[in-house]
């Protein structure tokens, strides 16, 4: 699973970036710091089955704290998009081409109002972050729409003329973006364009557009620099984006995890809080700095860092945990290690599905699984479960 980071430039997405994966990037306060993607590793949290189950997990793919699973998720830190991006503005090409592959995108703003459209440092509070958001969704629609505009007319009246359905013709196109037939079905769905596509206008075009990347690329909004921020106004943008939003303090959430790094503090990725086990090891500056963290995770129980991933994975895109095993009486795989992986799967996967996600071999192979909490068989069509520890049985 991939999950873009995407924004304007100068907004703070590669501090968001580097918070969520401490991988080690350029950050400064111009726009275009970023040039080419950064790729890393950042985790979702999941109860692990161990503490329920009495045993003890050996982790393989997702670590294990204190009975917390972190599964692992990829993110994407991309170049900033500014206004006609779609049309080559900027690095927009770039930036576009970069996202094919990402499953949701988390739109970081600036929540203070001190960027412009373009980047550029302007007074607190001068700047509208609802702007932001309303251009970057469309600049999304418009590269779409660009893509499918190439040679419509003709592939139209092809298609037409051979009976082939409008979502094969988009499927066609778009495939390379990560775009799915159901994807493009409620799409159409939603739009209910003319069924002939050489009657579709220029509207058209932009809401099925439209409307297939808000199902292909769904997004929620990160309000970074919310400590910046005064509550009325992050109410107020809260309010406005029609998706999921959450106050975000990046650079928060990079200083806390550089000072748990450095042992001055203990605190983990997500928690409301934070202690300082020897303050006696503390110089004023750090004192200061620490107060000040505090303050900002108090007000806002958190940093919205590690929330915006998990907003992202699970209510997003709607995905659940399931652990894979082979062996369903001491729950391990065939080198004894117990509970070694967690799968992130989109809820309504079927063992049969989770089979073809552990190996190919075992998915052509499937013959039943086991629900090891229950120990009841279960067949192909059985419809995983958030949490479920699962044996796969196949053919040798």
């Amino acid at each position: 699973m991939q999950i873009g980071i995407v924004g304007k430039p100068n907004v703070g997405k590669s501090t968001f970036f580097c918070s969520a994966t401490l991988a080690t990037v350029e950050i400064a306060s111009y726009p275009f710091t970023t040039i080419k993607a950064n790729r890393g590793v950042a985790y979702v949290r999941g109860k692990c089955p161990h503490v329920e189950l009495g045993t003890q997990c050996v982790p393989r793919n997702a670590a294990c704290e204190n009975g917390t699973r972190l599964i692992p998720v990829e993110l994407l830190d991309v170049a900033g998009l500014v206004p006609d991006a779609c049309q080559g503005r900027g690095l927009g090409n770039q930036f576009l081409d970069d996202l094919r592959q990402a499953d949701a995108l988390i739109h970081v703003v600036d929540a203070s109002g001190s960027t412009d459209l373009e980047g550029n440092a302007v007074p607190p509070g001068t700047h509208d972050p609802v702007e932001d958001i309303a251009f970057l969704e469309r600049e999304i629609a418009m590269w779409i729409r660009g893509i499918l505009d190439r040679g419509w007319e003709r592939s139209a009246r092809q298609s037409h003329m051979e009976g082939k359905g409008i979502e094969l013709l988009i499927h066609e196109r778009l495939t390379g973006l990560g775009v799915t037939p159901a994807h493009i079905n409620a799409a159409l769905r939603e739009v209910q364009p003319p069924e002939n596509p050489q009657a579709w206008d220029p509207d058209t075009m932009y809401r099925v557009s439209d409307a297939i990347r808000r199902h292909a690329k769904p997004m929620m909004i990160a309000l970074n620099k919310a400590d910046r921020a005064d509550d009325e106004t992050l109410k107020r943008l809260a309010g406005a984006t029609g998706s999921i939003a959450i106050p975000t303090c990046a650079e928060t959430e990079l200083a806390l995890k550089r000072a748990a790094k450095s042992k001055l503090i203990e605190y983990l990725p997500g928690d409301v809080s934070f202690t300082v086990p020897d303050s006696s090891r503390l110089n004023a500056a750090q004192t200061k700095a620490i107060d000040q963290l505090r303050s900002n995770v108090e007000r806002f129980a958190g940093t919205g860092v590690q929330q915006c991933l998990e907003a992202a994975a699970y209510r997003l895109l709607d995905q659940i945990v399931v652990y894979p095993v082979e062996d369903e009486t001491r729950m391990t795989d065939h080198d004894g290690r117990v509970l070694p992986d967690a799968f992130l799967v989109p809820r309504g996967t079927t063992a049969k599905e989770l089979a073809y996600r552990v190996h190919t071999e075992l998915g052509e192979n499937f013959i039943r699984a086991i629900n090891v909490r229950t120990h009841r068989v279960v067949g192909n069509d059985y419809v995983l479960q958030n949490d479920d520890v699962i044996t796969i049985v196949s053919r040798k």
